[in-house]
C-alpha cells in the first residue's frame, strides 16, 4: 500500500512529540488512513493506534499526550494513508506476536498479491493475514521465513539472509519495508520503489531537535531525552534537515540508535583532531610507518634473526607461559617485538623564584611480561632529595624534594622500551564469562572496589549515563566483549577530538553532553560507563606511536590516555576510545590508577615562591629498527 512512513529508533527510551499537520494546506488529511506503533516502556508487547478513515487527528493526538505510556526506543508511523476505504485491519502498522515478541511492520508500495500468495507457504496455517492487503501478506511471508529458520528475532538471522528475503518481495513490485521485533529495526529501500527513503542519525548536540515538514511536526526536545541519539527514517523530507537518501536495494538494521548492519556501508572517514589554538609545528623525528589501527593484529615478538636461532624443540610452544619466548601464534603468525626510544621533556618557568617544592614523577614505563624497559634515565636541572618507590597502584614513582631556589625546572626522561606481542585472547573457555552482568566473588569485588566506584556526580546525571551505558549492553544482547567494543567504537565515531575546551575538572557527564574532548576526557567517559554496569575499569597513561605522517600526530606529542578493563580470567585489557581500537604494540604503558590524578606523569606542590607559572611539554617517540 502506498503512503508516507516514519520510524524512530532511540538509544534509550524517549518520548517524541509527533503531530500530524491538520491545517487546510496540510497534505496529511487529503488521503486518510494512518496509525502509530511503539513498545511502551520497552516491553515485549507493542501498542498500536490507527484509524482507517479519520477526518481529523484530534482523537489520535489525545491518545498520544500521555508521556508515560508513549515512551519507547522504537516508534513506527503511517503518516499518510493510501486514500482508499480500508478497514481497521487493513490499516498500517500491522502487528503480530511471534517468537515471544510483538512485531510491527510498515510497507510503502505495491506488490503483486497473486504472485505473493503463491510465494507464501505456511504449512501451519498460523501465519495468515487478517485483511486483504499485499502489505500484510508480505509481513506474514517474512514471519514464515523466520519460522522456517527456527529464528525468533532479527538477531537470530544474518543481515544478508534478511536482505535475500526482502529482494524476493521486491521482485514482485515496488517496496519500502520497515519491520521491528521490539529490539531491532530493519529498513529496506526497494530497487523499484516509486519514491525515496531518507535517514538521519540525530546526535544529542544537534540543535534544535525539531523537524518540520508539510505532513508532520516532530519534536525531540523532551527534557528527559535531552541527551538521546535517534535514528530517523522517513519517506519524505523534513525542512532544513540533512537527511541522507538510501540507495536502491539497501538494507539497514538499527539497534538502540546505531546502525547494527548495513548492506551498503558508506566509506569510513578518518577523523582529524581539532584544536582551538594550533601549536607550532614540531620537527618530525619518527620514522614513517603504517597506521597503527591496521597493524594491531599483526604484531610480534622476536626479530627474524632471533627466530632463526631458536632450536627446533621450541616449535612446540603449547606449554610455554612466558610470552616473550613465543615466536608464533597458534595460527602460525610470527610474533615480533617492537622497540621505541622515548624522550619526555617537561619545562617549568616561574616569574618569582621557588624556594621550596615537592614533586612526584611517574615517567618510567611499565616492565612486565609484555613490555621491557631496556634503559631509563631521568635528568633534573635543580638538585634535590630523590626517593624512588612503588605506589599502591604498582607504578614506579619518584618523590623529589627541592629546597634550593630556582626559576626554571627541567625534567627530562629518556627510555628505550621493547613492546612484545601476544597471541589473541581466546574467549571460548567457560570460566571467561562473556555476558553482562558479571558476577564477582566477594574477595574479587573487595579488591576491585576502587575500579568499580563511579565518580561522584548528581544522581540525575548518573541515571542518564547509566541509560547510555545500558544502550550498548542491550544493543549487543548483553555480550561483554561486543558491548565494550561498541562503546569504544561509538566514542571514536560520535565524539570530536578538540583540544582546549576541557580541563582537569571536566566530568564524564560534561563530555557526554558536549560530545567533544581529548584522550583524557574520552577515557574518563569510558571508565564511568564501565563502572556503572559493574565492570572494573582503570585509567592508563602512556605514549602512543603514530608515525611521522599520521594525522593524529598531536596525540604522540604528549602523554596519551586510554582505558584498561578487567576481564574475568584474562586480566586487564586496553581500549583506546580516542582512536577506536584495542591497545596494541603502538601503545607504551607508563602508569595507571583510578583516575588521572593517580597516574599523572608529573605533579608537584609549591610551598613558597613561584608567582606566575609557564609549562611546556614535549614528547618525541622514535621507532628503533629491530
Amino acid at each position: 500500500m502506498p503512503g508516507e512512513i516514519l520510524a524512530l529508533n532511540f538509544d534509550c527510551m524517549g518520548s517524541p512529540s509527533i503531530k500530524l499537520k491538520t491545517g487546510e494546506d496540510s497534505k496529511t488529511l487529503k488521503t486518510p488512513g494512518w496509525g502509530f506503533g511503539w513498545y511502551p516502556n520497552d516491553d515485549y508487547a507493542a501498542s498500536i493506534i490507527k484509524d482507517a478513515m479519520a477526518n481529523d487527528t484530534q482523537t489520535l493526538l489525545n491518545a498520544l499526550q500521555d508521556g508515560t505510556s508513549f515512551r519507547s526506543t522504537s516508534f513506527m508511523c503511517k503518516v499518510k494513508g493510501a486514500g482508499q476505504e480500508f478497514t481497521q485491519h487493513d490499516t498500517q502498522p500491522f502487528r503480530r506476536s511471534f517468537g515471544g515478541y510483538d512485531w510491527l511492520f510498515l510497507h510503502n508500495g505495491r506488490l503483486d498479491r497473486a504472485a505473493l500468495n503463491d510465494l507464501h507457504i505456511d504449512p501451519s496455517d498460523l501465519l495468515e493475514p487478517v485483511g486483504k492487503t499485499d502489505s500484510e501478506l508480505a509481513f506474514c511471508y517474512l514471519l514464515g521465513k523466520l519460522l522456517a529458520c527456527s529464528a525468533k528475532g532479527l538477531t537470530d538471522i544474518s543481515g544478508s539472509e534478511l536482505l535475500t528475503w526482502m529482494e524476493e518481495l521486491d521482485g514482485l513490485g515496488s517496496s519500502d519495508f520497515i519491520v521491528s521485533d521490539g529490539r531491532s529495526l530493519a529498513i529496506y529501500h526497494g530497487k523499484n520503489s516509486e519514491r525515496d527513503l531518507y535517514y538521519h542519525r540525530v546526535q544529542p548536540s544537534e540543535e534544535p531537535p525539531v523537524f518540520e515538514s508539510d505532513l508532520v511536526s516532530l519534536n525531540l526536545d523532551d527534557p528527559r531525552d535531552s541527551l538521546r541519539t535517534v535514528f530517523l527514517v522517513s519517506s519524505f523530507q523534513f525542512d532544513e534537515a540533512s537527511f541522507q537518501a538510501m540507495e536502491p536495494g539497501q538494507l539497514i538494521i538499527v539497534r538502540r540508535g546505531s546502525v547494527y548492519w548495513d548492506s551498503q556501508p558508506s566509506e569510513e572517514k578518518s577523523k582529524v583532531p581539532v584544536i582551538e589554538n594550533p601549536p607550532e609545528e614540531k620537527e618530525e623525528i619518527a620514522t614513517k610507518t603504517e597506521l597503527f589501527v591496521s597493524q594491531q593484529q599483526e604484531q610480534s615478538q622476536t626479530s627474524a634473526q632471533a627466530v632463526a636461532e631458536e632450536p627446533a624443540a621450541t616449535e612446540n610452544f603449547s606449554n610455554i607461559i612466558n610470552i616473550k619466548s613465543l615466536t608464533h601464534a597458534s595460527d602460525g603468525i610470527p610474533l615480533e617485538y617492537r622497540s621505541y626510544d622515548i624522550a619526555h621533556l617537561t619545562e617549568y618557568n616561574y616569574s618569582v623564584p621557588v624556594e621550596h617544592s615537592t614533586h612526584t614523577f611517574r615517567l618510567k614505563p611499565v616492565e612486565d611480561s609484555i613490555q621491557e624497559v631496556v634503559q631509563a634515565t631521568l635528568e633534573l636541572s635543580v638538585d634535590g632529595e630523590l626517593l624512588q618507590f612503588e605506589d599502591v597502584f604498582a607504578n614506579h614513582s619518584i618523590h623529589y624534594d627541592i629546597t634550593h631556589p630556582y626559576k626554571q625546572l627541567l625534567i627530562k626522561s629518556k627510555s628505550r622500551v621493547k613492546v612484545y606481542s601476544c597471541p589473541p585472547d581466546s574467549h571460548s573457555p567457560i570460566m571467561r564469562r562473556s555476558q553482562i552482568p558479571l558476577m564477582w566473588m566477594p574477595w574479587q569485588r573487595q579488591m576491585m572496589l576502587p575500579y568499580l566506584l563511579p565518580p561522584e556526580l548528581p544522581e540525575t546525571q548518573l541515571r542518564q549515563l547509566t541509560d547510555f551505558a545500558m544502550s550498548f549492553v542491550k544493543r549487543n544482547d548483553s555480550h561483554l566483549i561486543d558491548s565494550l567494543m561498541d562503546i569504544n567504537k561509538k566514542i571514536y565515531e560520535d565524539f570530536s577530538y578538540v583540544q582546549g575546551i576541557t580541563f582537569l575538572e571536566t566530568t564524564a557527564f560534561d563530555v557526554f553532553s558536549i560530545r567533544k574532548g581529548v584522550c583524557q576526557d574520552f577515557a574518563n567517559l569510558f571508565i564511568c560507563l564501565c563502572r556503572l554496569i559493574d565492570i572494573p575499569a582503570r585509567y592508563r597513561v602512556g605514549y602512543i606511536y603514530t608515525g611521522g605522517d599520521y594525522e593524529n600526530k598531536l596525540q604522540s606529542d604528549a602523554s596519551h590516555a586510554w582505558v584498561e578493563v578487567y576481564l574475568p580470567f584474562l586480566g586487564w585489557r586496553g581500549f583506546d576510545p580516542t582512536n577506536g581500537c584495542m591497545v596494541a604494540q603502538d601503545h607504551i604503558r607508563v602508569a595507571s590508577g583510578r583516575n588521572y590524578r593517580d597516574a599523572t606523569p608529573v605533579s608537584g606542590t609549591i610551598y613558597k615562591g613561584g608567582g606566575t607559572e609557564q609549562l611546556k611539554v614535549e614528547v618525541q617517540i622514535r621507532k628503533v629498527p629491530v
